[in-house]
């Protein structure tokens, strides 16, 4: 993606808030997003509780098959969640949260933090990709991991883009130690960019 593209937008982290069932206000704001990406197939006989469940689960560090019976089968809600992030559900309300289009006190702003912690989930499924997104909007409670451990591909661009221009070869003799710790410090930046070889599994969440 062209350099012009990137996004300016600071990070900021969402507040953790405890799980609760989601309010009608909350299903209300939430319903036209997940609707069209439900796909097709038999209609689920009771959404919002799929959606629930989902959050409930989204909000701890269990596997799936930890969630509790009253929400139905663990495959059926796990397959559905896979669905709807295929389907760029998780996307579409990152965009959403990050912008000025929804005031302050707009009741997706009440899920904020369950959505994020859904989207940790969903990296599994959608990889590097989902991180560059949460990154250029801002969201840092949507990362798998804390945000110095993971890959910049943005900023591992630019470096690589300016290197040639930053690291010439001295033509003077006495530059060239100069030249070589400035080469090293350049490196040792380009791979932090480049992210740290942890296991982002949610059994180690940050936040």
């Amino acid at each position: 993606m062209p350099h012009a593209a990137l996004s300016s937008t600071p990070s900021r982290l969402t507040p953790s808030t405890p799980w609760t069932p989601l309010s009608d206000d909350a299903w209300a704001a939430l319903l036209p997003y997940v609707l069209p990406r439900s796909g097709p197939g038999r209609p689920i006989r009771d959404l919002r509780a799929r959606m629930d469940a989902i959050f409930h689960l989204a909000s701890t560090t269990d596997p799936w098959r930890a969630l509790p019976a009253e929400y139905g089968k663990a495959q059926t809600v796990s397959r559905y969640f896979r669905r709807l992030t295929h389907a760029g559900l998780w996307q579409r309300l990152l965009h959403a949260l990050s912008g000025d289009s929804l005031a302050p006190n707009h009741p997706l702003r009440a899920i904020e933090y369950l959505i994020c912690r859904a989207c940790r989930r969903a990296y599994r499924l959608i990889g590097l990709p989902l991180v560059l997104l949460v990154r250029r909007l801002g969201l840092s409670t949507a990362l798998p991991g804390p945000p110095w451990m993971l890959p910049d591909p943005d900023l591992s661009q630019t470096l690589l883009r300016c290197r040639n221009r930053w690291f010439r070869r001295p033509a003077k003799r006495g530059t060239l130690t100069r030249w070589r710790q400035g080469l090293r410090a350049f490196q040792a930046v380009l791979r932090t960019s480049l992210g740290r070889r942890v296991r982002l599994s949610l059994r180690h969440g940050w936040a």
